[in-house]
């Protein structure tokens, strides 16, 4: 059981704050869409997209398990590993202050002038609205696919709870734009990313260990101690990247 939770644990968190991340950027689009274009077309471009998101999670996904264990492991921890990485470099150069923050208001602001430039609305569905909705949709969608796959292949059992940390993430990101109505400026999205960057490294560097006959110390509870190697080593680079900057 206790080999299990190490593994749960991470996967379940992991899911949700990288499908977070994702899901609040597309809500910025597809609010911007909905304000310009009206939002029954917003919504049904953004419905239709989860629609084929799920379904590619409910077909890649078990598909994976029929693969042997090892090569699975190799190829997506490489992949996460690659990911997570590029997450956290651009997490840490914002952090440094070498590249600029993440503004979902600026985003908003944008998306609404460049769907203003559009033209009138359709009548009946409004296919510009439908096919932005749905664009964004999937463009942010088809990563948070890749995270649910790619943290739940890891071994037997990982893929629902990566499911459920997703799903939890597309309700709680849902319900508080349906609350507030406008962008979600106050999620600390690029704290988010610090984060998820630490995370999804230390999942990819476990997977490819595991992979290639690695015998991780204490097993699965190598995971953690990873995780806080990975972290560390980015609070390190942060003060030394704004030195540099400066």
């Amino acid at each position: 059981m206790s080999i299990e939770w190490a593994h749960v644990g991470p996967t379940l968190v992991a899911a949700f704050l990288a499908s977070t991340v994702e899901f609040v950027e597309a809500l910025t689009v597809v609010l911007a869409v909905g304000t310009v274009r009206g939002w029954r077309g917003a919504l049904a471009g953004a419905g239709a997209g989860l629609l084929v998101l799920l379904a590619m999670i409910l077909i890649l996904g078990p598909a994976l398990t029929r693969i042997p264990l090892g090569p699975v492991q190799l190829v997506v921890g490489t992949l996460l590993l690659l990911f997570g990485m590029r997450w956290l470099r651009k997490a840490i150069l914002r952090a440094a202050g070498v590249i600029p923050l993440h503004d979902e208001a600026a985003a908003f602001a944008k998306e609404t002038a460049s769907l203003s430039g559009l033209g009138t609305r359709d009548r009946g569905w409004d296919r510009v609205a439908i096919a932005a909705a749905f664009k964004i949709t999937m463009l942010e969608g088809i990563e948070v696919v890749f995270i649910v796959i790619a943290v739940g292949a890891g071994g037997q059992g990982l893929l629902l709870p990566a499911i459920l940390g997703a799903l939890a993430a597309l309700i709680a990101v849902v319900l508080l734009g349906i609350l507030v109505h406008k962008p979600l400026t106050r999620i600390p999205e690029n704290q988010l990313k610090f984060i998820v960057g630490v995370l999804l490294s230390a999942f990819g560097a476990f997977w490819v260990g595991e992979g290639i006959g690695l015998t991780w110390p204490r097993g699965d509870w190598s995971i953690p101690g990873l995780i806080a190697g990975f972290l560390a080593a980015a609070l390190i680079a942060v003060p030394v990247c704004r030195k540099r900057a400066a």
